[in-house]
């Protein structure tokens, strides 16, 4: 695998960052929904960001790939 730059590692986690706070509103949205088979939509977006999350944290976490 090629390494990656610091600067890289630093846009990996921002987009991290984006993703959480992202997930947490679309959480936060079918929290409040009333209609059931929207706040299951809704849920399931918030799961996919979720997702994002951990496939970006393996690239971020492998601190040995730093240049």
């Amino acid at each position: 695998m090629n390494k990656i730059t610091t600067k890289e590692l630093a846009f990996i986690e921002d987009e991290i960052r984006a993703e959480a706070i992202t997930a947490k509103t679309i959480n936060w949205c079918a929290s409040l929904c009333e209609d059931q088979q929207l706040k299951k939509q809704l849920e399931q977006i918030a799961e996919n960001h979720q997702l994002k999350i951990a496939d970006l944290s393996q690239y971020f976490n492998r601190s040995e790939n730093i240049q």
